[in-house]
């Protein structure tokens, strides 16, 4: 039975003032039942939810497999905004979509009706009957052990978003970004508990902010500048095709050799600078002397470009050319060799091989990615597709080598010239006109983690 304490709280848990945007908290349980059965999966590592899970009478041969067959349901489809410099927009996904419509009905039978259409409708029957079937065992398991805690969090939570004019710092961003936001749309904000953890986790699209929340939490600050470092995105991520097209002409235009990876860095690095540097700093009183971000180039350069995002705050400044300038200026200046470094590079990239086992090694070396893309064909067509984005190119070579280099060598300006030994192993690096790393790498004996590695030093 669902608390009827907290139902009234979540109708309550609202606040916005005159014509700034509206922020609702809730808590979803449809929502967090979808999300336990997503972390009971076999392929999501070792987690409170599904140790809670394999300790419970429920860990049978009959639930086990109603999670694999939850697992294996095809509810994630995606569209391109093609219209709009490659990387500016996040692409739309129908997951995302599906926790929207999960958080923002009341329902299972109101939820399917909103989403038909976006899954075939027997996946949508599917889903929506694993989330009724899991309901009762996830609340037994999880939410009401927990409730009393998490519904004093709610209530707290919700005194310290109106105490700390939360909504005020989402029309910060609005015009920091010059973006735009339909002040009639609500930004929907779901918490459910995770209990035994030390720490939350985060998430936004459309408009919503998804948080799992630990069950001791006490200190909201972090809670609230991580919140609104994943509503930067979104808000980043509406800009208008005008703004972006004009950004993307910005960094183009710039003379700096360091200007594309500079440009790919920016989304994270402002969601970071504003959220966990001046949002934290508003609510705190002082700069987070802690990391803003676990991505070390992220996390330097937001510190670098801090005065300059809090001097246009202050000012009431939306972002332009004189700031995109002025960022690429200390980009290059205090990191000027960030080009060279494959930790960095290889966060953005293209791969292209016909051995499907060197994604697999390409992953395990750089772990963290922010934009990523595969091809299993050393083609004109491919290598053509490769060179409409600002990506890191990096071509593997293992077949067919001096047939394969050649062709390489034909399709980029740059390599005119270029001679090569098609017997030897060697990796190869030069900087494109687009301001991208090529890196060809031939592979004859070594591996490809060795010849990775070699470059690296």
């Amino acid at each position: 039975m669902k608390s009827l304490f907290l139902l009234p709280l979540l109708l309550l848990t609202v606040f916005a003032f005159g014509q700034k945007p509206t922020l609702k908290i809730k808590y979803s349980e449809q929502l967090a039942v979808f999300v336990f059965i997503q972390n009971l999966s076999e392929n999501h590592p070792k987690n409170v939810f599904k140790t809670a899970f394999q300790k419970s009478k429920y860990n049978t041969e009959d639930y086990k497999n109603k999670i694999a067959k939850f697992d294996k349901l095809a509810i994630d489809y995606s569209y391109q905004f093609e219209e709009f410099p490659y990387g500016s927009k996040v692409p739309m996904q129908t997951r995302d979509i599906l926790k929207k419509n999960l958080i923002e009905t009341d329902n299972l039978n109101d939820f399917m009706l909103r989403s038909i259409g976006i899954v075939p409708i027997k996946t949508l029957n599917d889903l929506t009957a694993f989330i009724s079937y899991f309901t009762p065992i996830y609340n037994e398991l999880i939410y009401h052990p927990n409730r009393e805690k998490f519904e004093k969090q709610v209530i707290e939570i919700t005194a310290y978003a109106n105490d700390h004019k939360i909504e005020e710092y989402f029309q910060t961003g609005l015009s920091f970004y010059h973006s735009s936001w339909d002040l009639s749309v609500p930004f929907q904000i779901a918490f459910y508990p995770l209990p035994d953890s030390d720490y939350f986790t985060a998430q936004a699209f459309c408009n919503n902010f998804v948080s799992a929340i630990q069950t001791n939490l006490k200190d909201y600050k972090d809670l609230f500048s991580v919140m609104m470092h994943e509503i930067f995105h979104i808000i980043y991520n509406e800009q208008s095709l005008e703004i972006k097209v004009e950004m993307d002409q910005a960094f183009k235009e710039n003379k700096s050799k360091s200007s594309n990876y500079a440009y790919q860095l920016l989304n994270e690095l402002l969601a970071t600078t504003l959220g966990n540097g001046y949002v934290y700093e508003k609510l705190e009183g002082n700069l987070d002397q802690n990391d803003w971000y676990y991505h070390r180039y992220i996390d330097l350069m937001a510190r670098k470009i801090y005065p300059l995002v809090k001097e246009y705050i202050i000012q009431k400044k939306s972002i332009d050319k004189n700031f995109i300038d002025s960022y690429i200026k200390l980009y290059e200046t205090n990191f000027p060799n960030w080009i060279n470094e494959l930790d960095n590079i290889m966060t953005y990239r293209y791969v292209i091989s016909e051995n499907e086992n060197d994604f697999n090694t390409i992953n395990q070396l750089f772990r963290y990615r922010s934009s990523a893309e595969y091809e299993t064909q050393i083609t004109e067509k491919s290598i053509e597709k490769m060179q409409k984005t600002p990506l890191t190119k990096i071509i593997i070579v293992s077949k067919n080598n001096i047939e394969k280099l050649k062709l390489i060598r034909t399709q980029f300006k740059e390599l005119m010239n270029w001679k090569f030994n098609a017997d030897q192993d060697f990796t190869y690096k030069i900087l494109l006109a687009d301001k991208s790393q090529l890196i060809i790498i031939n592979i004859k004996k070594k591996d490809l983690k060795t010849l990775i590695a070699l470059k690296a030093k």
